[in-house]
């Protein structure tokens, strides 16, 4: 059993990640609000030593970074927020033994919520470059770029970014439904990920055994949320500007617009995600 810290317990992913982790390990959550679970919860903002500073004397095995400004918030929050008050977390764990860290980072980062965003490349690989055009993967990348640099330091911790796909309740993964002109955001419709399996590719992270180092990983499903072919999907959106040839072989028609073989290799997570193939 660990000691693991949450933080952002109370939000959608964090507090049924909460819960789940708490039948195996001892779970502490951090988040501003009451996330109603069974274990212990401390009331305060995770980039703030003051309310760090509530965790002395607690020993911390591994921590999942789920706090974070969204989207729905303004730039200069989501920037501050996402990569100085990370930092501030970090340092402030690190210095009191913690050495593994499972950070929520998003596959916004790659920059789709621009209709003019095109990727390098498809699927779009775990360590893909910012693209963004839109603050909130912009703040996404400047956290992953602060694990580099606290990891630079402090060589020997574990950091695992999990790029995370799109996320919906399990009980409202419905039909897909596809939009015909090119919306903004446009492959985040395409990435789907029930709850539950959101749920799993974070604890299967926070149970790996530690790797020095930093490691990004996509963390998507197997195939595409698509009731077309992803090949016509993308076509239909992008014209000739990508390379489109992977979705055209046989067997790969419905594969997911990112590459997920990183973190089945590497922790076991397989989501084989909804799709009407």
């Amino acid at each position: 059993m660990s000691t693991i810290l949450i933080t952002g317990a109370s939000g959608f992913i964090g507090r049924e990640l909460a819960r789940a982790m708490a039948e195996r390990h001892e779970v502490i959550c951090i988040s501003r609000n009451d996330p109603e679970t069974e274990g212990a919860w401390i009331q305060g903002n995770f980039g703030s030593s003051e309310d760090l500073a509530q965790l002395d004397g607690r020993s911390i095995d591994v921590v999942i970074h789920l706090g974070a400004v969204t989207a729905t918030g303004t730039e200069s929050d989501a920037i501050v927020v996402n990569s100085e008050g990370t930092r501030t977390m970090m340092r402030y764990m690190i210095d009191h033994g913690c050495r593994k860290f499972v950070m929520a980072s998003s596959i916004a980062l790659v920059g789709f919520q621009n209709t003019a965003f095109r990727p390098r490349e498809v699927p779009i690989p775990d360590e893909h470059p910012c693209l963004d055009r839109h603050f909130y993967g912009f703040s996404k990348y400047l956290m992953e770029q602060i694990t580099r640099h606290v990891q630079r330091q402090a060589p020997d911790i574990d950091v695992i970014n999990l790029r995370l796909s799109s996320v919906a309740p399990d009980e409202k993964m419905t039909e897909p439904a596809e939009p015909e002109e090119l919306p903004e955001w446009s492959i985040g419709h395409l990435a789907m990920m029930p709850l539950s399996e959101a749920v799993c590719a974070f604890s299967l992270a926070a149970e790996a055994d530690p790797v020095p180092g930093v490691r990004i990983m996509n963390a998507s499903s197997r195939k595409a949320w698509v009731s077309v072919p992803v090949a016509e999907r993308l076509r239909g959106w992008w014209g000739d500007d990508v390379d489109l040839s992977h979705y055209e072989q046989p067997g790969h028609e419905y594969d997911s617009v990112f590459d997920v073989s990183r973190i089945e290799a590497e922790i076991g997570f397989v989501s084989e995600g909804p799709s009407s193939a």
